[in-house]
């Protein structure tokens, strides 16, 4: 029987490269592609396959940083498929700290991972891309890229670089029939907690807190995520915080900056920022929607 397009698997049948993929949203977006039939490879740091790979996936070893690497990744693809529909470049690491703490080393290496790797990755598949003219990039940013809470500006910096650079491809490639998506999570349980290795150690401890204490799991962000990919989304925020505050950025931006003020003194003040900046602007929607 034939299924009705309603039915139909969105991504039945094709090629997804998924970096960062043995872990975390990664490894739950895999795992959402696999059951909607789709042919995925992991690329991941293990030089070793990780035993999370589900059957049925290839894997291929990757430093997201490496340009050798990622021309290793385009022979593989081009040897074993011949085509890539969509790229999933979503490795990455968390850093957090105070400008006057944060160790230059940890910019550096931030900025080689969040946002040089998934410059190397969309600079390594969109001639193919181009040239097969279809395709669809999808680029994992933050919340962190679209709001900008204080003592969080490495982070910030390297995911609003990321938005940045998806939002000009989106334009860019759209003529050559490639989608571009960027998607936004605020915090969930992953693990992107074990990453943060930076100096402002206060600073960190505090976002592994609001990491592991999140309501939201991997699994649901790429449920959220999910859909938006095959939506063909531009920007795909996962959750209500992420909306909240990023449409009091927009719309309300008085009310935003309130928030954002308060954030800083609490910093100033030795404590977490995050919750008094959300627990503000939610309970703004409140008293707009009573």
């Amino acid at each position: 029987m034939k299924l009705s397009r309603r039915t139909a698997p969105s991504h039945a049948g094709q090629c997804v490269l998924v970096t960062g993929g043995a872990s975390g949203l990664g490894l739950e977006l895999v795992k959402l592609f696999v059951a909607d039939a789709a042919r995925v490879v992991v690329a991941d740091l293990r030089a070793e396959r990780p035993a999370s790979v589900p059957d049925g996936v290839d894997y291929l070893t990757l430093d997201v940083r490496d340009d050798a690497a990622w021309a290793d990744a385009l022979a593989w693809v081009e040897q074993h498929w011949g085509r890539l529909d969509v790229l999933v470049n979503n490795a990455g690491v968390a850093v957090g700290g105070r400008i006057d703490t944060t160790a230059i080393a940890d910019w550096e290496r931030a900025l080689s991972i969040n946002l040089m790797g998934v410059v190397r990755g969309c600079r390594t598949f969109t001639p193919m891309m181009k040239t097969q003219r279809s395709g669809h990039i999808v680029n994992t940013a933050s919340l962190a890229g679209l709001v900008h809470a204080p003592a969080m500006a490495t982070y910030n910096a390297t995911k609003a670089a990321v938005v940045a650079v998806s939002e000009t491809l989106q334009n860019e490639l759209a003529p050559f029939g490639i989608d571009v998506s960027v998607i936004c999570p605020s915090f969930f349980r992953t693990n992107l907690a074990q990453s943060l290795a930076g100096a402002d150690t206060e600073m960190e401890a505090n976002a592994v807190e609001l990491i592991n204490g999140s309501p939201r799991s991997a699994a649901d962000v790429a449920r959220t995520a999910f859909a938006g990919i095959g939506a063909r989304r531009h920007i795909i925020l996962t959750d209500p915080d992420g909306r909240v505050a990023y449409g009091a950025k927009r719309f309300v931006r008085p009310v935003y900056d309130a928030a954002m003020a308060g954030a800083a003194k609490r910093v100033a003040a030795g404590k977490d920022p995050q919750p008094a900046v959300l627990t503000q602007l939610g309970q703004w929607v409140k008293r707009r929607a009573a």
